[in-house]
């Protein structure tokens, strides 16, 4: 032991330069300054990912769950609770209320189950048969259809009630009673007790519900927060006087729970849609004048995401918003607002989606200096049933009634007799989830993603998407098996800002897609760009940057299609066509350094079944005439923003 201690102080002694004569005779020589620097070199790291700090990874997740916690999602036949949805999504098999086995195929990341926060924990009493609730008529009305097997039109029934302020007394449970403040402690206790840091994330959120006269302004409110700052505060309700159905209010709330606890909280808007031509206002529906600047500054601060895809249909744009565009003729839903109460005109469609959203953007930025549709994008399900299962092949449906039956693309979604609007369930989509690229799955690094707006939206395939934005890419940047080194060294990701082009210089974009590892090939990676002129007014175009197969461009400009392997009658397809994987550099080939623009990603699968296929051929059911029976599932990203 002295011995060895000995050597160690030697050791100590030489490496300061010291002699080792002042401690011995021995023949060890002298140790020179240039000898100690060869022997105690800097040596560089070998591993190429030592030190890395940025996100490695997509997270696959879905923020906008409904269970029976909800009323409607309850009244149309809903029995799962929060708890029953996050095991589901962390890759446990269930029962689903139609007393169907379910299973995801793979585990989600996260999961934000989104109760509605009007009436939070209503319907379970109801469906309990509460005396205090069933006092009212109409009540006992809607309890003995849910008891007789007709919770659907039920359902219909009290949404309508509740759009139109309707709803019987009873049934409106405030968040100054108890038991409201019951059910959000219990939503708030289900997350605690699921969530698992590093594996599988429970976040706290609820949707805030304004839908007057049946315009859906839906909001998610998520969480970063745990439990013991969540539970300070109620969740912000439509109803007056306490809520409000204008997100200015709305604003405010998160606002007020922001000083009182000191967490953080944001709001993704729901798929626009069904608002009838009021989620991106030029025009604000509660004041019928010009949005003003506090507007824009307070929708831009809370509002980071948009749902641009779920089962309501997809909100990306429309085929006449972008009529040059082939691929924007895809699951619609324009046929009027939530209710069906008010038929859709071409007029409303600019309002409604994300593109023309983002174009209007523009213009509201040089006009009142902030965009306030400055949004990243994500899918997510809105489901009813409190399973997140958006696979084609695995889609549980919208409501529970909508769960697999050989019926259930036959049969009518909602009819309103008074305007002839009428959806069928065939129309419902299996989409979507929320990509988010965070450096470790928890609470405060998903939400910290969202707020950066470093996400994409996905129509359910788990496909891995980057998207770069710099000056300085070059083609060789395209030929590296790990684009996240380059991209975050030499751009910004997803959701980033460009600004003041150097001289000379034009925006390039390093783009890279990998194909679901158990789905369907890649047909092409494109780009959308939007832009304001000099005249203030916007235009689109699209791109495709790469693409899977030997194509060329035809006369017309055109990408030629990629083809299709689907054999519908037996519901499968072959993936002999596409690419596994695709990334290119692309460059802005008409830049204009004084023109704000904005730039995002969109990655187009080769067509597979889609989930009607599916029913047809495990059911036997003959498919209603108008029945899609391919889907080309899709990807779209957060954009990246350039201002001069």
């Amino acid at each position: 032991m002295r011995s060895s201690a000995f050597r160690s102080i030697l050791l100590s002694a030489t490496i300061l330069g010291l002699s080792a004569q002042a401690f011995a005779d021995d023949d060890i020589g002298t140790l020179s300054p240039e000898k100690a620097a060869k022997v105690f070199a800097a040596k560089p790291v070998y591993s190429p990912y030592a030190g890395r700090n940025f996100p490695t990874r997509p997270f696959f997740g879905d923020t906008h769950l409904h269970t029976a916690a909800s009323f409607d999602a309850g009244a149309f036949g809903a029995r799962l609770t929060p708890r029953d949805a996050y095991r589901f999504a962390r890759g446990e098999e269930i029962t689903a209320s139609s007393g169907q086995p379910a299973k995801l195929s793979r585990p989600l990341d996260f999961l934000v189950v989104t109760d509605h926060s009007d009436n939070m924990g209503m319907f379970p009493d109801l469906f309990a048969g509460k005396p205090d609730v069933i006092a009212d008529p109409q009540a006992k009305t809607w309890y003995d259809m849910i008891k007789s097997g007709q919770g659907g039109d039920a359902a219909i029934q009290i949404i309508r009630a509740f759009s139109s302020g309707t709803l019987p007394k009873s049934m409106i449970y405030g968040p100054e009673t108890r038991p409201y403040k019951n059910a959000w402690q219990d939503t708030i206790k289900a997350a605690e007790e699921y969530n698992d840091p590093g594996r599988f994330t429970a976040v706290i959120g609820y949707e805030w519900t304004s839908n007057t006269a049946g315009n859906n302004l839906h909001r998610n409110v998520i969480f970063r927060d745990n439990g013991d700052k969540a539970d300070q505060i109620v969740p912000y309700t439509t109803l007056k006087p306490l809520g409000s159905d204008n997100p200015r209010d709305l604003w405010k709330w998160m606002q007020t729970y922001e000083n009182k606890t000191g967490g953080s909280v944001l709001a993704i808007a729901h798929n626009g849609n069904l608002s009838n031509g009021r989620m991106f206002p030029l025009i604000e529906s509660f004041t019928n004048k010009p949005v003003d600047k506090e507007y824009v500054e307070q929708r831009a601060k809370w509002e980071r995401l948009y749902e641009a895809t779920q089962t309501k249909g997809d909100g990306e744009t429309h085929p006449t918003l972008s009529p040059n565009d082939e691929f924007a003729n895809f699951e619609r839903w324009d046929f009027g607002n939530l209710d069906g109460s008010v038929a859709k005109t071409p007029d409303m469609l600019e309002f409604e989606y994300a593109r023309s959203a983002l174009r209007n953007g523009l213009k509201l930025e040089a006009e009142l200096g902030t965009n306030p549709y400055k949004f990243g994008m994500v899918g997510s399900s809105d489901a009813h049933t409190g399973l997140s299962a958006l696979e084609e092949e695995n889609f549980f449906g919208k409501t529970t009634p909508q769960e697999p039956s050989p019926e259930r693309m036959l049969n009518t979604f909602f009819s309103n007799p008074k305007t002839n609007i009428k959806v069928m369930d065939w129309q419902v989509s299996a989409s979507g989830y929320a990509a988010v690229w965070a450096t470790e799955n928890t609470r405060e690094a998903l939400w910290d993603a969202m707020q950066r707006k470093e996400t994409y939206a996905t129509t359910g395939p788990r496909m891995a998407v980057r998207f770069f934005g710099g000056w300085d890419f070059e083609q060789a940047d395209a030929e590296t098996r790990n684009p996240g080194a380059i991209g975050y060294a030499k751009g910004v990701p997803m959701g980033g800002d460009l600004t003041a082009a150097p001289e000379g210089k034009v925006p390039t974009f390093l783009v890279a897609a990998l194909k679901d590892p158990i789905g369907a090939n890649l047909d092409r990676y494109q780009i959308v760009k939007g832009w304001l002129d000099d005249k203030d007014q916007t235009h689109e175009q699209v791109y495709d940057v790469a693409w899977g197969g030997d194509r060329k461009f035809g006369a017309d400009g055109k990408l030629p299609s990629v083809g299709s392997t689907v054999d519908v009658e037996n519901a499968t397809w072959k993936n002999t066509i596409g690419a596994s994987e695709l990334i290119a550099v692309w460059k802005d080939p008409a830049f204009d350094p004084k023109q704000k623009a904005f730039y995002y990603g969109r990655v187009i699968e080769i067509p597979t079944p889609r989930w009607t296929a599916y029913d047809a051929k495990r059911f036997g059911t003959k498919p209603l005439e108008g029945t899609p029976m391919t889907v080309t599932e899709r990807a779209y990203t957060s954009p990246i923003w350039y201002t001069p």
